[in-house]
Order: C-alpha cells, then structure tokens, then sequence
C-alpha cells in the first residue's frame, strides 16, 4: 500500500516538475550528444543524486560509462537494450524509458557539459580583478 501511495504522489511531482521549463543544478550532467537533432531535450543526468546512492564503480566500470562528459555517444537504443542509463532504468529498477521528460528536462540547446554552482562561476570569472590579476588588484589597495 505505502508503495503504490508513494509511486503515485511521485508520479505527481514529477508530472508538475515536467511542466516547468527546468534546467540543471550544480553536479548534473546535461547530455547533449544527439537530442537537437533528434527534437527531444536533451538529458540532465542528476550526478550527485546517484552517487550518494552507488559508488562510482556502479556506473564508471560496470556499465563502463566514461568519466568525461560528453564522450560516451549514448543513444535511446542503446538505453532500450538495457545499455547505460537501461541497466537500471528499466521499469523495475526505477523508472522505465516510457517516462521521456524525467530525463529529457534541459532547456532547448542546452550543452553537453557539467554544471557547476554560482561560486565556481564568480571564480571562473575573468573579469573579476582578484581572479584575473590578483597582483595587481592588491596593488591597488
């Protein structure tokens, strides 16, 4: 009984989380590889949520998913053939492939890579003076 309230009430969410325009948070991987010109979304792959639950060797040897993104060329039917994302996302596991925007949730054009917090992009930044220069900007103190 707690299983099928639980799996309803998650349908739900997800249902409404589907129709906000979602995009990525800090650790996901957004995937890009195929989805523009496939018309679909492409993928945030939710990093930081299945690492708490495996170790990387779950999914980094075992389903021999290569470290960068970006450099494994995973296609539907290759997720279908129970391949990558398919070894557990089969219907059984979690959810299976009929659900399409539980993954498929990036905005349009988004690209492949892993997105990093508002933190990382202020350091990033080079237009910030202690980042850029931090000789000069002491100087100037």
């Amino acid at each position: 009984m707690f299983k099928s309230v639980f799996a309803v009430i998650f349908l739900m969410v997800a249902v409404a989380l589907s129709a906000m325009d979602a995009s990525a948070e800090y650790g996901d991987v957004v995937i890009n590889n195929y989805s523009d010109e496939a018309g679909v979304s492409p993928v945030v792959f939710p990093h930081w949520f299945h690492r708490i639950r495996y170790n990387c060797k779950t999914c980094h040897t075992d389903l021999n998913i290569k470290l960068s993104a970006g450099s494994n060329k995973i296609k539907m039917s290759d997720i279908m053939d129970g391949q990558y994302c398919g070894a557990c996302h089969d219907g059984e596991t979690a959810w299976g492939i009929e659900n399409c925007e539980l993954c498929h949730s990036a905005k349009q054009g988004s690209k492949t890579s892993v997105q990093s917090g508002q933190l990382h992009q202020m350091l990033q930044m080079e237009k910030h003076p202690v980042v850029a220069n931090p000789v000069a900007a002491k100087k100037k103190r």
